[in-house]
């Protein structure tokens, strides 16, 4: 009995120490993400709430993944805002979402999700650039007071834009606000200060908490005392009171009236899916303990959540990355941070709307910044840099396509072109070439690649067709393990024309195929 006490108690005060604190953390991260991208997708502020909830508790319970948190995802606002103001109704959306979930569930039990181990490491580094990125960006008119809401809004350059840059800077200019910049200055410095002095020595309180508490107080402040820097109504975090009022329910009886439902719902299944498996694979690296997430079970447990989200009328869920980098970088040691995020964020929902709405957008954008900028730590851009060409060019390549396009097609211009690297390099290894001279012969030893395939096909016609006459030449294939039949074929016809150029052709370990003239 003792030992299970002992047991019981070593880890709740590890929960204390490490989970505890990080799903404070995230709860204060999931929250300003969970309302922004509501409003992105046009969809109720219940709905990202909603969808908050059930990521973080629902996934979970189900999930292998130690770190990852999982919440509506801004990546996916484009869709569901087309989605909707496609249908015409929320509860025909949700009704899409629902049917997501039960797909990307058939995904895991059919073991479909191991296709992310194919993504090139440089890719999902840079993809975590490119997130951290946009995720500074799109705080910026928040620190500074822009007051209206098309900030969340899906573009890389979203205020400042090259069609309406003059416009854009002059509305920034009336919509900012000189007590938003001081809180949001003072509470980065806060930040800053406290992380590296307090934080060690103070560990209960988590340094986002900390920071959020003093921009409310800030605000409180300057509305009391200090008119001139008082913040508008616009520049708080503004949930309904009466939140409940927002649920919309899917519409079941129209899940056979349109192919556009089906539709929908195989895209917001496939965006889901690849995002997620996408995030658990760079959160996988973030792991000091190096666990690796069954991909499969994942896809059950988001599935799970994306199905009981369509049905309670939440928006579509995935694993993020922005939440699960802070969770790690807070000290998240099992999932029962993610889970305890979800009971906070369910917590606000129903008890804390009016302190909700005390929080300053600048304040949370602080908190935002320092997490963009974790993933995008000039450090590691600069670690990819030296480890050379390779691995750099596909980087900086899916950094630059994700900024300008989405996290879709970035991360799949990012694939495709280290595909193109792979086959470069594979065109130039088919083989080695020893070259000796005994007299006048020349020796020349041809030692073939592990795997020769057929786009190796030009470099051996280039190299057999300038074989000097009169030498000798003898091609290995025993290390070989695959040579590809287009190859073995050009072989053969070799032996013609090294007849010809009085070559000696010895073929070691290389299969003889039959050639097939062409009429």
């Amino acid at each position: 009995m003792s030992l299970v006490n002992r047991r019981s108690r070593f880890y709740f005060l590890s929960f204390l120490k490490h989970d505890f604190k990080a799903s404070i953390s995230v709860f204060f991260v999931a929250l300003p993400l969970c309302l922004g991208i509501s409003l992105a997708s046009g969809a109720p502020m219940y709905s990202g709430l909603m969808a908050g909830i059930l990521g973080g508790i629902v996934v979970s319970l189900i999930s292998k993944s130690e770190l990852s948190v999982s919440g509506p995802a801004a990546g996916l606002t484009a869709i569901c805002a087309a989605a909707i103001t496609q249908m015409g109704a929320l509860e025909i959306f949700f009704l899409s979402v629902a049917v997501a979930g039960l797909l990307q569930v058939l995904l895991g039990v059919f073991r479909l999700g191991g296709f992310t181990h194919f993504i090139p490491s440089a890719v999902i580094k840079g993809m975590l650039t490119a997130i951290g990125i946009i995720l500074i960006s799109k705080q910026v008119p928040a620190f500074i007071g822009y007051d209206k809401p098309d900030f969340w809004s899906n573009e890389f350059f979203n205020i400042i834009s090259f069609k309406n840059v003059y416009s854009n800077v002059d509305s920034l200019y009336k919509h900012s606000s000189a007590g938003v910049i001081v809180i949001a200055l003072l509470s980065i410095i806060l930040l800053y200060v406290w992380k590296n002095t307090l934080a060690k020595k103070i560990n209960f309180l988590p340094t986002s908490f900390i920071t959020v508490l003093f921009g409310v107080l800030l605000a409180f402040i300057f509305q009391q005392y200090v008119p001139q820097l008082a913040l508008k109504p616009t520049q708080y975090v503004t949930v309904p009171k009466n939140i409940f009022s927002q649920i919309r329910f899917p519409q079941f009886s129209a899940l056979f009236s349109s192919i556009e439902i089906w539709r929908n719902a195989i895209v917001i299944c496939f965006v889901a899916t690849l995002e997620t498996l996408l995030s658990i694979a760079a959160i996988d690296k973030l792991d000091p303990y190096n666990r690796i997430t069954p991909q499969n079970r994942e896809l059950v447990a988001q599935g799970s959540a994306n199905f009981f989200s369509g049905l309670l009328g939440g928006l579509p869920i995935t694993a993020v990355i922005v939440r699960s980098s802070a969770n790690a970088e807070a000290g998240a040691k099992t999932r029962l941070s993610a889970f305890t995020h979800g009971l906070w964020l369910l917590l606000a929902m129903l008890f804390a709307i009016p302190i909700i709405n005390l929080i300053p957008y600048c304040v949370l954008a602080v908190i935002l910044i320092r997490t963009g900028y974790n993933l995008a730590k000039p450090k590691m851009i600069i670690s990819v840099y030296k480890q050379g060409r390779e691995q750099f060019l596909p980087f900086i390549i899916t950094v630059v396509s994700i900024l300008f396009t989405d996290l879709l097609i970035g991360v799949l211009i990012g694939i495709g072109y280290s595909i193109y690297f792979l086959v470069k390099h594979t065109y130039r290894a088919g083989f080695t070439m020893k070259e000796r001279t005994e007299g006048h012969t020349k020796h020349i030893t041809i030692d073939l690649a592990l795997n020769v395939s057929f786009l190796n096909k030009k470099k051996f016609l280039e190299m057999l067709d300038g074989l000097p006459q009169y030498s000798i030449v003898e091609i290995n294939g025993s290390d070989s393990v695959y040579i590809d039949r287009d190859v073995l074929e050009i072989f053969q016809d070799f032996k013609t024309k090294a007849h010809h150029k009085h070559i000696e052709l010895i073929l070691k370990d290389i299969p003889e195929v039959e050639t097939i003239e062409l009429h």
